[in-house]
Protein backbone atom coordinates (compact mmCIF):
# COMPACT_ATOMS: atom_id res chain seq x y z
CA UNK A 1 0.00 0.00 0.00
CA UNK A 2 1.40 3.44 -0.88
CA UNK A 3 2.35 6.28 1.64
CA UNK A 4 0.31 8.88 0.08
CA UNK A 5 -2.86 6.57 0.13
CA UNK A 6 -5.65 4.99 -2.49
CA UNK A 7 -5.85 6.91 -5.70
CA UNK A 8 -9.78 7.72 -4.96
CA UNK A 9 -12.12 9.59 -7.52
CA UNK A 10 -15.26 11.45 -5.36
CA UNK A 11 -18.22 12.16 -7.70
CA UNK A 12 -20.08 15.12 -5.28
CA UNK A 13 -23.33 16.31 -7.54
CA UNK A 14 -22.02 16.86 -10.79
CA UNK A 15 -18.49 17.67 -9.38
CA UNK A 16 -15.45 14.99 -8.94
CA UNK A 17 -12.68 15.48 -7.26
CA UNK A 18 -9.69 13.27 -6.91
CA UNK A 19 -7.88 12.11 -3.42
CA UNK A 20 -5.85 9.75 -1.62
CA UNK A 21 -7.76 7.50 0.84
CA UNK A 22 -5.30 7.29 4.17
CA UNK A 23 -7.48 3.58 5.18
CA UNK A 24 -5.32 4.12 8.83
CA UNK A 25 -7.34 7.39 9.82
CA UNK A 26 -10.50 5.58 9.44
CA UNK A 27 -14.14 6.25 8.50
CA UNK A 28 -14.25 9.84 10.01
CA UNK A 29 -10.57 10.81 8.76
CA UNK A 30 -12.47 10.02 5.42
CA UNK A 31 -15.45 12.03 6.27
CA UNK A 32 -13.06 14.88 7.37
CA UNK A 33 -10.94 14.73 4.22
CA UNK A 34 -13.91 15.35 1.60
CA UNK A 35 -16.21 17.97 4.19
CA UNK A 36 -12.90 19.78 3.64
CA UNK A 37 -12.87 19.64 -0.46
CA UNK A 38 -17.13 19.80 -0.76
CA UNK A 39 -17.99 21.98 2.48
CA UNK A 40 -20.32 19.12 3.37
CA UNK A 41 -20.26 18.56 7.54
CA UNK A 42 -19.15 15.51 8.56
CA UNK A 43 -22.10 14.32 10.16
CA UNK A 44 -24.18 14.81 7.52
CA UNK A 45 -21.95 13.24 4.28
CA UNK A 46 -23.44 9.80 3.23
CA UNK A 47 -20.63 7.78 1.26
CA UNK A 48 -21.57 4.79 -1.06
CA UNK A 49 -19.21 2.33 -2.97
CA UNK A 50 -19.60 2.89 -6.85
CA UNK A 51 -16.10 0.42 -7.18
CA UNK A 52 -16.41 -3.38 -6.37
CA UNK A 53 -15.17 -4.83 -3.07
CA UNK A 54 -15.29 -1.90 -0.89
CA UNK A 55 -18.43 -1.65 1.60
CA UNK A 56 -22.29 -2.48 1.32
CA UNK A 57 -24.67 0.76 1.12
CA UNK A 58 -23.75 3.71 3.12
CA UNK A 59 -20.54 3.89 4.78
CA UNK A 60 -20.93 3.08 8.82
CA UNK A 61 -18.63 5.11 10.87
CA UNK A 62 -17.33 1.77 12.83
CA UNK A 63 -16.75 0.30 9.25
CA UNK A 64 -12.75 -0.78 9.38
CA UNK A 65 -11.30 0.83 6.04
CA UNK A 66 -7.86 -0.92 7.08
CA UNK A 67 -10.70 -4.88 5.95
CA UNK A 68 -10.46 -3.47 2.45
CA UNK A 69 -8.64 -5.38 0.09
CA UNK A 70 -7.54 -2.57 -2.28
CA UNK A 71 -4.92 -4.67 -4.39
CA UNK A 72 -7.98 -6.57 -5.94
CA UNK A 73 -9.86 -3.27 -7.03
CA UNK A 74 -9.31 -1.00 -9.80
CA UNK A 75 -7.65 2.27 -9.22
CA UNK A 76 -8.45 4.79 -8.50
CA UNK A 77 -11.66 3.93 -6.31
CA UNK A 78 -14.64 5.30 -6.98
CA UNK A 79 -17.05 6.64 -4.19
CA UNK A 80 -19.84 8.83 -4.41
CA UNK A 81 -20.51 11.24 -2.03
CA UNK A 82 -24.03 12.65 -0.60
CA UNK A 83 -24.84 15.74 0.85
CA UNK A 84 -25.93 19.46 1.57
CA UNK A 85 -22.87 22.27 1.53
CA UNK A 86 -22.90 24.03 4.60
CA UNK A 87 -23.88 27.77 4.17
CA UNK A 88 -22.07 30.61 5.17
CA UNK A 89 -24.63 32.69 5.64
CA UNK A 90 -28.67 32.87 4.76
CA UNK A 91 -31.57 30.21 6.33
CA UNK A 92 -30.72 26.59 6.61
CA UNK A 93 -31.91 24.66 3.59
CA UNK A 94 -33.37 21.14 4.67
CA UNK A 95 -30.94 18.31 3.36
CA UNK A 96 -32.76 15.03 2.13
CA UNK A 97 -30.58 12.03 1.90
CA UNK A 98 -31.15 8.99 -0.46
CA UNK A 99 -32.54 6.70 2.15
CA UNK A 100 -35.00 9.56 3.15
CA UNK A 101 -36.52 9.30 -0.33
CA UNK A 102 -39.85 7.75 -1.50
CA UNK A 103 -38.84 4.56 -3.10
CA UNK A 104 -39.52 5.73 -6.98
CA UNK A 105 -37.27 9.09 -6.48
CA UNK A 106 -34.29 6.63 -4.47
CA UNK A 107 -34.53 3.88 -7.57
CA UNK A 108 -33.57 7.22 -10.27
CA UNK A 109 -31.05 8.89 -8.33
CA UNK A 110 -29.33 5.16 -7.51
CA UNK A 111 -25.29 5.11 -8.53
CA UNK A 112 -26.79 1.73 -10.49
CA UNK A 113 -30.27 -0.07 -11.49
CA UNK A 114 -30.99 -2.49 -8.77
CA UNK A 115 -30.45 -6.70 -9.29
CA UNK A 116 -32.57 -9.56 -8.99
CA UNK A 117 -31.90 -11.69 -5.95
CA UNK A 118 -31.15 -15.70 -7.32
CA UNK A 119 -33.79 -17.93 -6.00
CA UNK A 120 -31.90 -20.96 -6.45
CA UNK A 121 -30.18 -21.59 -9.69
CA UNK A 122 -32.40 -18.76 -11.45
CA UNK A 123 -29.48 -16.68 -13.03
CA UNK A 124 -29.97 -17.87 -16.53
CA UNK A 125 -33.51 -16.31 -15.76
CA UNK A 126 -31.85 -12.95 -13.68
CA UNK A 127 -29.80 -12.45 -16.62
CA UNK A 128 -32.20 -12.44 -19.64
CA UNK A 129 -34.72 -10.07 -17.89
CA UNK A 130 -31.72 -7.06 -17.25
CA UNK A 131 -30.96 -7.66 -21.03
CA UNK A 132 -34.62 -7.44 -22.34
CA UNK A 133 -35.31 -4.87 -19.55
CA UNK A 134 -33.66 -1.36 -21.95
CA UNK A 135 -35.88 -2.77 -24.53
CA UNK A 136 -38.47 0.45 -24.71
CA UNK A 137 -40.52 -1.18 -27.27
CA UNK A 138 -40.96 -4.34 -25.36
CA UNK A 139 -41.43 -2.54 -22.25
CA UNK A 140 -44.32 -0.38 -23.84
CA UNK A 141 -46.35 -3.63 -24.71
CA UNK A 142 -46.22 -4.82 -20.77
CA UNK A 143 -47.62 -1.89 -19.71
CA UNK A 144 -50.46 -2.12 -22.07
CA UNK A 145 -50.89 -5.99 -20.99
CA UNK A 146 -54.40 -5.55 -19.41
CA UNK A 147 -55.83 -4.20 -22.15
CA UNK A 148 -54.59 -6.77 -24.76
CA UNK A 149 -55.13 -9.99 -22.88
CA UNK A 150 -58.64 -9.03 -22.75
CA UNK A 151 -59.01 -8.91 -26.73
CA UNK A 152 -57.22 -10.69 -29.93
CA UNK A 153 -55.55 -12.92 -27.04
CA UNK A 154 -58.33 -14.01 -24.83
CA UNK A 155 -57.82 -17.52 -26.34
CA UNK A 156 -54.66 -17.96 -24.59
CA UNK A 157 -53.54 -20.08 -21.63
CA UNK A 158 -54.17 -18.64 -18.12
CA UNK A 159 -50.38 -19.87 -17.42
CA UNK A 160 -49.21 -17.82 -20.03
CA UNK A 161 -51.26 -14.40 -19.23
CA UNK A 162 -49.82 -15.32 -15.46
CA UNK A 163 -46.28 -15.32 -17.41
CA UNK A 164 -46.79 -12.28 -18.81
CA UNK A 165 -48.38 -10.08 -15.90
CA UNK A 166 -45.99 -11.61 -13.54
CA UNK A 167 -43.11 -10.67 -15.83
CA UNK A 168 -44.70 -6.95 -16.23
CA UNK A 169 -44.64 -6.73 -12.63
CA UNK A 170 -40.86 -7.62 -11.94
CA UNK A 171 -39.87 -4.76 -14.33
CA UNK A 172 -42.34 -2.09 -12.58
CA UNK A 173 -40.98 -3.33 -9.23
CA UNK A 174 -37.29 -3.40 -10.44
CA UNK A 175 -37.86 0.47 -11.41
CA UNK A 176 -39.28 1.66 -8.16
CA UNK A 177 -37.00 0.24 -6.15
CA UNK A 178 -32.93 0.96 -5.58
CA UNK A 179 -32.73 -2.30 -3.25
CA UNK A 180 -32.45 -6.15 -5.10
CA UNK A 181 -36.25 -7.53 -5.92
CA UNK A 182 -37.23 -11.23 -5.19
CA UNK A 183 -38.57 -12.07 -8.07
CA UNK A 184 -41.11 -14.94 -6.32
CA UNK A 185 -44.15 -14.73 -8.35
CA UNK A 186 -42.38 -14.61 -11.42
CA UNK A 187 -40.28 -17.68 -10.55
CA UNK A 188 -43.66 -19.72 -10.03
CA UNK A 189 -45.36 -18.22 -12.88
CA UNK A 190 -42.21 -19.63 -15.14
CA UNK A 191 -42.04 -22.88 -13.55
CA UNK A 192 -45.82 -23.02 -14.79
CA UNK A 193 -45.64 -22.08 -17.70
CA UNK A 194 -42.53 -24.66 -18.05
CA UNK A 195 -42.61 -27.43 -16.44
CA UNK A 196 -38.88 -28.41 -17.60
CA UNK A 197 -37.56 -25.41 -15.34
CA UNK A 198 -39.11 -26.90 -12.15
CA UNK A 199 -36.94 -29.98 -12.44
CA UNK A 200 -35.09 -30.67 -9.37
CA UNK A 201 -31.66 -32.35 -8.85
CA UNK A 202 -31.50 -35.52 -6.35
CA UNK A 203 -31.24 -33.40 -3.62
CA UNK A 204 -34.65 -31.50 -3.94
CA UNK A 205 -32.61 -28.44 -5.25
CA UNK A 206 -33.59 -26.89 -8.25
CA UNK A 207 -31.29 -27.23 -12.01
CA UNK A 208 -29.57 -25.11 -13.87
CA UNK A 209 -31.07 -24.19 -16.94
CA UNK A 210 -30.35 -23.07 -20.30
CA UNK A 211 -30.70 -18.95 -20.69
CA UNK A 212 -31.33 -19.23 -24.26
CA UNK A 213 -33.79 -21.76 -23.90
CA UNK A 214 -35.45 -19.63 -21.32
CA UNK A 215 -35.22 -16.40 -23.73
CA UNK A 216 -36.84 -18.33 -26.62
CA UNK A 217 -39.88 -19.64 -24.69
CA UNK A 218 -40.14 -16.09 -23.46
CA UNK A 219 -40.43 -14.35 -26.88
CA UNK A 220 -42.76 -17.35 -27.98
CA UNK A 221 -45.40 -16.80 -24.63
CA UNK A 222 -44.39 -12.59 -25.14
CA UNK A 223 -45.68 -13.40 -29.15
CA UNK A 224 -49.10 -14.98 -28.22
CA UNK A 225 -50.03 -12.72 -26.07
CA UNK A 226 -49.00 -9.24 -28.21
CA UNK A 227 -51.15 -10.22 -31.46
CA UNK A 228 -52.73 -7.69 -33.60
CA UNK A 229 -51.36 -4.53 -35.18
CA UNK A 230 -52.45 -2.28 -32.77
CA UNK A 231 -50.44 -3.85 -30.41
CA UNK A 232 -47.24 -3.57 -33.27
CA UNK A 233 -48.53 0.23 -33.52
CA UNK A 234 -48.68 1.39 -29.16
CA UNK A 235 -46.19 -0.93 -28.87
CA UNK A 236 -44.01 0.97 -31.18
CA UNK A 237 -45.61 4.39 -30.37
CA UNK A 238 -45.18 4.08 -26.95
CA UNK A 239 -41.59 2.45 -26.43
CA UNK A 240 -39.55 4.61 -29.44
CA UNK A 241 -42.14 7.14 -30.62
CA UNK A 242 -41.81 5.54 -34.00
CA UNK A 243 -45.52 5.44 -36.62
CA UNK A 244 -45.47 2.17 -38.12
CA UNK A 245 -46.43 2.44 -41.82
CA UNK A 246 -48.64 0.44 -43.31
CA UNK A 247 -46.63 -1.47 -45.65
CA UNK A 248 -44.57 -2.32 -42.55
CA UNK A 249 -47.21 -4.35 -40.93
CA UNK A 250 -47.15 -6.52 -43.86
CA UNK A 251 -45.98 -10.07 -42.76
CA UNK A 252 -45.67 -8.71 -39.01
CA UNK A 253 -48.66 -10.42 -36.65
CA UNK A 254 -47.03 -9.62 -33.43
CA UNK A 255 -45.18 -7.05 -31.94
CA UNK A 256 -42.37 -9.87 -30.72
CA UNK A 257 -41.64 -11.00 -34.57
CA UNK A 258 -42.17 -7.15 -35.76
CA UNK A 259 -39.03 -6.82 -32.73
CA UNK A 260 -36.97 -9.78 -33.28
CA UNK A 261 -37.98 -11.81 -36.03
CA UNK A 262 -35.78 -12.05 -39.06
CA UNK A 263 -37.13 -13.41 -42.41
CA UNK A 264 -34.96 -15.74 -43.67
CA UNK A 265 -34.29 -16.89 -47.36
CA UNK A 266 -33.32 -20.20 -47.78
CA UNK A 267 -31.80 -21.71 -51.27
CA UNK A 268 -31.49 -24.80 -52.09
CA UNK A 269 -29.46 -25.97 -55.45
CA UNK A 270 -28.30 -29.46 -56.48
CA UNK A 271 -24.77 -30.40 -56.48
CA UNK A 272 -24.88 -33.01 -59.04
CA UNK A 273 -27.10 -31.15 -61.15
CA UNK A 274 -25.54 -27.32 -61.91
CA UNK A 275 -28.04 -24.48 -62.29
CA UNK A 276 -27.56 -22.85 -64.98
CA UNK A 277 -27.90 -18.76 -64.98
CA UNK A 278 -29.43 -16.68 -67.58
CA UNK A 279 -26.39 -15.74 -69.41
CA UNK A 280 -25.41 -19.69 -69.82
CA UNK A 281 -26.62 -21.79 -72.44
CA UNK A 282 -28.65 -24.92 -72.17
CA UNK A 283 -25.49 -27.07 -72.94
CA UNK A 284 -24.20 -26.59 -69.50
CA UNK A 285 -27.20 -28.61 -68.03
CA UNK A 286 -26.28 -32.35 -67.72
CA UNK A 287 -27.90 -34.61 -70.62
CA UNK A 288 -30.05 -37.14 -69.76
CA UNK A 289 -31.62 -40.78 -71.67
CA UNK A 290 -30.94 -38.58 -75.33
CA UNK A 291 -28.69 -35.88 -75.70
CA UNK A 292 -31.62 -33.63 -76.89
CA UNK A 293 -33.37 -33.78 -73.31
CA UNK A 294 -31.66 -31.05 -70.93
CA UNK A 295 -31.80 -32.15 -67.28
CA UNK A 296 -32.31 -28.86 -65.46
CA UNK A 297 -32.63 -29.00 -61.52
CA UNK A 298 -34.46 -25.72 -60.38
CA UNK A 299 -33.31 -23.82 -57.27
CA UNK A 300 -35.77 -24.18 -54.08
CA UNK A 301 -36.62 -20.95 -52.14
CA UNK A 302 -38.21 -21.28 -48.72
CA UNK A 303 -38.99 -18.52 -46.62
CA UNK A 304 -38.96 -19.24 -42.88
CA UNK A 305 -39.42 -16.71 -39.73
CA UNK A 306 -36.63 -17.17 -36.62
CA UNK A 307 -35.76 -14.85 -33.85
CA UNK A 308 -32.03 -14.67 -33.49
CA UNK A 309 -29.03 -15.81 -35.49
CA UNK A 310 -25.98 -18.55 -34.87
CA UNK A 311 -22.54 -18.25 -34.47
CA UNK A 312 -21.25 -21.41 -35.27
CA UNK A 313 -18.17 -22.09 -33.29
CA UNK A 314 -17.35 -25.67 -34.26
CA UNK A 315 -16.17 -25.36 -37.70
CA UNK A 316 -19.34 -25.44 -39.86
CA UNK A 317 -23.01 -26.63 -40.36
CA UNK A 318 -21.79 -29.87 -41.21
CA UNK A 319 -19.92 -32.74 -39.10
CA UNK A 320 -17.21 -32.62 -41.97
CA UNK A 321 -16.40 -29.22 -42.11
CA UNK A 322 -12.48 -28.64 -40.65
CA UNK A 323 -13.03 -24.21 -40.19
CA UNK A 324 -11.49 -22.63 -37.60
CA UNK A 325 -13.62 -19.70 -36.29
CA UNK A 326 -12.42 -17.05 -34.33
CA UNK A 327 -14.71 -14.21 -35.11
CA UNK A 328 -18.71 -13.32 -34.52
CA UNK A 329 -18.31 -12.84 -38.60
CA UNK A 330 -17.13 -16.00 -39.55
CA UNK A 331 -19.21 -17.95 -37.59
CA UNK A 332 -22.32 -16.65 -38.37
CA UNK A 333 -21.75 -17.34 -42.51
CA UNK A 334 -20.60 -20.87 -41.64
CA UNK A 335 -23.97 -20.81 -40.12
CA UNK A 336 -26.28 -19.75 -42.59
CA UNK A 337 -24.62 -22.24 -44.80
CA UNK A 338 -23.97 -26.14 -45.25
CA UNK A 339 -24.74 -29.21 -47.10
CA UNK A 340 -27.93 -31.26 -46.98
CA UNK A 341 -29.30 -34.61 -48.48
CA UNK A 342 -32.36 -33.93 -50.67
CA UNK A 343 -34.40 -35.93 -53.28
CA UNK A 344 -34.05 -35.13 -56.53
CA UNK A 345 -36.87 -35.36 -58.86
CA UNK A 346 -34.76 -35.15 -61.95
CA UNK A 347 -31.89 -37.84 -60.90
CA UNK A 348 -34.81 -39.81 -58.84
CA UNK A 349 -32.94 -40.50 -55.65
CA UNK A 350 -31.52 -38.69 -52.74
CA UNK A 351 -28.26 -36.75 -52.90
CA UNK A 352 -25.94 -33.89 -52.33
CA UNK A 353 -27.56 -30.24 -51.89
CA UNK A 354 -25.99 -26.54 -50.59
CA UNK A 355 -27.93 -24.74 -48.73
CA UNK A 356 -27.92 -21.15 -48.08
CA UNK A 357 -29.84 -18.46 -45.94
CA UNK A 358 -29.79 -14.94 -46.32
CA UNK A 359 -31.85 -12.49 -44.34
CA UNK A 360 -34.76 -11.10 -46.26
CA UNK A 361 -36.22 -8.19 -43.72
CA UNK A 362 -34.39 -7.21 -40.70
CA UNK A 363 -35.40 -6.77 -36.93
CA UNK A 364 -35.14 -3.85 -34.74
CA UNK A 365 -33.11 -6.10 -31.99
CA UNK A 366 -30.97 -8.81 -33.17
CA UNK A 367 -29.81 -11.96 -30.93
CA UNK A 368 -26.81 -13.43 -31.76
CA UNK A 369 -26.50 -17.35 -29.89
CA UNK A 370 -22.72 -18.87 -29.52
CA UNK A 371 -23.18 -22.16 -30.34
CA UNK A 372 -21.28 -22.95 -27.22
CA UNK A 373 -23.02 -26.01 -25.56
CA UNK A 374 -23.39 -29.28 -28.27
CA UNK A 375 -24.47 -33.05 -27.61
CA UNK A 376 -21.75 -35.77 -27.74
CA UNK A 377 -22.58 -38.80 -28.78
CA UNK A 378 -21.02 -41.94 -25.95
CA UNK A 379 -21.40 -45.22 -28.10
CA UNK A 380 -19.08 -46.91 -25.75
CA UNK A 381 -20.85 -46.03 -22.47
CA UNK A 382 -23.69 -47.95 -21.13
CA UNK A 383 -26.44 -46.09 -21.68
CA UNK A 384 -25.31 -44.64 -25.14
CA UNK A 385 -27.24 -41.11 -24.12
CA UNK A 386 -24.31 -38.91 -25.09
CA UNK A 387 -23.32 -35.71 -23.09
CA UNK A 388 -23.93 -32.30 -23.25
CA UNK A 389 -20.28 -30.32 -24.03
CA UNK A 390 -19.14 -26.22 -23.62
CA UNK A 391 -17.32 -25.10 -26.83
CA UNK A 392 -14.31 -23.06 -24.79
CA UNK A 393 -12.63 -21.68 -27.92
CA UNK A 394 -12.22 -17.85 -27.92
CA UNK A 395 -14.87 -16.17 -30.68
CA UNK A 396 -13.99 -11.99 -30.79
CA UNK A 397 -16.85 -9.29 -31.61
CA UNK A 398 -16.76 -5.71 -31.37
CA UNK A 399 -19.30 -2.79 -30.30
CA UNK A 400 -21.04 -3.40 -33.73
CA UNK A 401 -22.20 -5.45 -36.29
CA UNK A 402 -22.47 -5.02 -40.35
CA UNK A 403 -25.11 -7.25 -41.31
CA UNK A 404 -24.84 -6.02 -45.03
CA UNK A 405 -23.17 -9.59 -46.24
CA UNK A 406 -26.00 -12.22 -44.38
CA UNK A 407 -28.32 -10.26 -46.26
CA UNK A 408 -30.42 -11.26 -49.95
CA UNK A 409 -29.85 -8.96 -52.73
CA UNK A 410 -33.03 -7.21 -52.76
CA UNK A 411 -32.22 -5.78 -49.30
CA UNK A 412 -28.73 -5.05 -49.94
CA UNK A 413 -30.05 -3.34 -52.75
CA UNK A 414 -31.32 -1.01 -50.59
CA UNK A 415 -28.54 -0.79 -47.92
CA UNK A 416 -26.38 -0.17 -50.17
CA UNK A 417 -27.87 3.10 -50.93
CA UNK A 418 -27.75 3.85 -47.28
CA UNK A 419 -24.09 3.09 -47.74
CA UNK A 420 -23.45 5.04 -50.56
CA UNK A 421 -25.49 8.03 -49.52
CA UNK A 422 -23.56 8.08 -46.12
CA UNK A 423 -20.33 7.79 -48.18
CA UNK A 424 -20.90 10.59 -50.49
CA UNK A 425 -21.76 12.89 -47.92
CA UNK A 426 -18.92 11.92 -45.82
CA UNK A 427 -16.49 12.89 -49.38
CA UNK A 428 -18.81 16.33 -49.68
CA UNK A 429 -17.85 16.78 -45.34
CA UNK A 430 -13.96 15.94 -46.77
CA UNK A 431 -14.09 17.83 -50.01
CA UNK A 432 -15.44 21.16 -47.92
CA UNK A 433 -12.77 20.85 -45.37
CA UNK A 434 -10.17 21.29 -48.30
CA UNK A 435 -11.48 24.18 -50.04
CA UNK A 436 -11.08 26.34 -47.13
CA UNK A 437 -7.46 25.34 -48.01
CA UNK A 438 -6.56 26.34 -51.49
CA UNK A 439 -3.28 24.61 -51.66
CA UNK A 440 -4.65 21.01 -50.88
CA UNK A 441 -6.76 21.77 -54.29
CA UNK A 442 -6.20 19.17 -57.18
CA UNK A 443 -7.42 19.38 -60.97
CA UNK A 444 -7.95 15.90 -60.45
CA UNK A 445 -10.84 16.24 -57.96
CA UNK A 446 -12.34 18.89 -60.21
CA UNK A 447 -12.67 16.87 -63.00
CA UNK A 448 -14.37 14.07 -60.58
CA UNK A 449 -16.72 16.14 -59.45
CA UNK A 450 -19.21 16.28 -62.45
CA UNK A 451 -19.71 12.82 -62.90
CA UNK A 452 -19.84 12.22 -58.92
CA UNK A 453 -22.20 14.61 -59.07
CA UNK A 454 -25.03 12.51 -61.51
CA UNK A 455 -24.08 9.64 -59.50
CA UNK A 456 -24.74 11.17 -56.17
CA UNK A 457 -28.04 12.70 -57.71
CA UNK A 458 -29.18 8.83 -58.32
CA UNK A 459 -28.27 7.72 -55.13
CA UNK A 460 -30.41 9.91 -53.02
CA UNK A 461 -33.08 10.37 -55.18
CA UNK A 462 -34.03 6.90 -54.11
CA UNK A 463 -34.64 6.18 -50.24
CA UNK A 464 -34.82 3.64 -47.61
CA UNK A 465 -38.56 3.15 -48.67
CA UNK A 466 -37.77 2.28 -52.52
CA UNK A 467 -40.02 -0.01 -53.32
CA UNK A 468 -37.43 -2.49 -54.82
CA UNK A 469 -39.33 -5.53 -55.85
CA UNK A 470 -42.01 -3.42 -57.43
CA UNK A 471 -45.05 -5.20 -55.15
CA UNK A 472 -45.49 -1.75 -53.45
CA UNK A 473 -45.18 -3.52 -50.11
CA UNK A 474 -41.41 -3.93 -49.89
CA UNK A 475 -39.99 -3.32 -46.48
CA UNK A 476 -36.57 -4.25 -45.66
CA UNK A 477 -37.84 -3.87 -41.42
CA UNK A 478 -40.02 -2.60 -38.82
CA UNK A 479 -38.92 0.31 -36.66
CA UNK A 480 -35.18 0.95 -38.31
CA UNK A 481 -33.70 4.13 -38.47
CA UNK A 482 -33.85 6.11 -41.47
CA UNK A 483 -31.15 5.39 -44.04
CA UNK A 484 -30.32 2.66 -42.27
CA UNK A 485 -27.04 1.28 -43.04
CA UNK A 486 -27.05 -2.17 -41.74
CA UNK A 487 -24.85 -1.64 -39.18
CA UNK A 488 -25.94 -2.83 -35.43
CA UNK A 489 -25.09 -1.90 -31.81
CA UNK A 490 -24.13 -4.36 -29.42
CA UNK A 491 -26.27 -3.12 -26.09
CA UNK A 492 -26.32 -6.78 -24.28
CA UNK A 493 -25.04 -9.78 -23.17
CA UNK A 494 -25.25 -13.22 -21.46
CA UNK A 495 -22.66 -14.96 -20.32
CA UNK A 496 -21.75 -18.02 -19.05
CA UNK A 497 -19.05 -19.35 -16.58
CA UNK A 498 -17.98 -22.71 -16.65
CA UNK A 499 -17.14 -25.98 -18.03
CA UNK A 500 -20.25 -27.40 -17.13
CA UNK A 501 -23.04 -27.30 -19.57
CA UNK A 502 -25.73 -28.45 -16.92
CA UNK A 503 -24.25 -25.84 -14.37
CA UNK A 504 -22.12 -23.08 -14.37
CA UNK A 505 -23.37 -19.20 -13.79
CA UNK A 506 -24.89 -16.66 -15.53
CA UNK A 507 -24.67 -13.32 -15.70
CA UNK A 508 -26.04 -10.14 -18.09
CA UNK A 509 -24.19 -6.91 -18.99
CA UNK A 510 -25.92 -4.27 -20.54
CA UNK A 511 -24.93 -0.74 -21.77
CA UNK A 512 -25.97 2.26 -19.76
CA UNK A 513 -28.41 4.35 -20.93
CA UNK A 514 -26.32 7.48 -19.61
CA UNK A 515 -23.54 8.04 -21.11
CA UNK A 516 -20.37 10.44 -19.13
CA UNK A 517 -17.49 11.76 -21.83
CA UNK A 518 -17.06 9.86 -24.28
CA UNK A 519 -13.23 8.39 -24.89
CA UNK A 520 -12.02 5.66 -26.88
CA UNK A 521 -10.34 2.50 -26.23
CA UNK A 522 -7.17 2.78 -26.64
CA UNK A 523 -5.53 3.68 -30.36
CA UNK A 524 -8.95 2.19 -31.94
CA UNK A 525 -12.41 3.57 -33.19
CA UNK A 526 -14.40 1.90 -30.51
CA UNK A 527 -15.98 3.96 -27.97
CA UNK A 528 -15.16 3.12 -24.55
CA UNK A 529 -18.90 3.49 -23.01
CA UNK A 530 -20.31 2.48 -19.71
CA UNK A 531 -21.73 -0.73 -18.59
CA UNK A 532 -23.05 -2.37 -16.00
CA UNK A 533 -22.65 -6.03 -14.97
CA UNK A 534 -25.85 -7.90 -13.67
CA UNK A 535 -24.26 -10.58 -11.34
CA UNK A 536 -27.74 -11.17 -9.96
CA UNK A 537 -28.68 -8.87 -7.17
CA UNK A 538 -24.47 -7.49 -7.37
CA UNK A 539 -24.72 -4.60 -9.76
CA UNK A 540 -21.35 -3.12 -10.28
CA UNK A 541 -20.16 -0.66 -13.23
CA UNK A 542 -17.66 -1.38 -16.03
CA UNK A 543 -16.80 -0.66 -19.27
CA UNK A 544 -17.20 -1.73 -23.03
CA UNK A 545 -13.57 -2.77 -23.42
CA UNK A 546 -14.36 -4.97 -20.33
CA UNK A 547 -17.23 -6.65 -22.25
CA UNK A 548 -15.45 -6.92 -25.47
CA UNK A 549 -12.93 -9.52 -23.29
CA UNK A 550 -15.88 -12.00 -23.17
CA UNK A 551 -14.60 -13.80 -25.70
CA UNK A 552 -14.25 -16.65 -24.47
CA UNK A 553 -10.33 -19.22 -24.22
CA UNK A 554 -10.57 -19.47 -20.12
CA UNK A 555 -12.43 -20.32 -17.22
CA UNK A 556 -14.06 -16.84 -17.09
CA UNK A 557 -17.23 -15.74 -18.46
CA UNK A 558 -17.37 -15.58 -22.09
CA UNK A 559 -20.34 -14.70 -24.19
CA UNK A 560 -23.52 -16.70 -25.20
CA UNK A 561 -26.32 -14.49 -26.48
CA UNK A 562 -25.45 -11.26 -28.03
CA UNK A 563 -28.15 -8.38 -28.06
CA UNK A 564 -27.65 -5.60 -30.85
CA UNK A 565 -30.11 -2.84 -32.13
CA UNK A 566 -30.33 -0.74 -35.32
CA UNK A 567 -27.69 1.74 -34.94
CA UNK A 568 -28.84 5.21 -35.58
Amino acid sequence: MSRDGIPTTVKWGKEIFDINIIPDNGVKGLKSQISDITNVPSDRLKLMPKSKGLWKGLLKDDFDLMSIDFERINLPVQILAMGSAARLSGPKSKTVFAEDLPPEEAARVAPEPSGLINMGNTCYMNSILQCLRVIPNFRSCLVNYESNQNSVNSHNSYSNRLFMSSLRDVYSNLDRTSNALQPNAFVMATKSAFPQFAQTGPRGEPQQQDAEEFLSGLLSIASQESGGTVTVRNGFMGGSGKVVAEKDLVGVNNLIDALFGIKMEETFTCDEIPVPSQSEGKGDAMEIDTPNEIAVEPEVVKYDLHRKLVCNIQGGSDTSSQVNISHIIDGINLSLSGKITKRSEILGRDCLWTRKQRIDRLPSVLVVQFGRFFWKETPDSQDHTGVKCKVMKPVAFSGTLDVYEFCSDRIQKVLKIAKDKALAAEEDRIAKKLKCNPSTKSDFSDSKSSGEDEDLKVALAMSIETDVDGTGNFSIGLGLPENFQGVYELFAVVTHKGRDADGGHYMGWVKSEFQGERTKIGDTDEDNDDWFVFDDDEVSPCKTEDVLKLKGGGDWHMSYLNFYRAKK
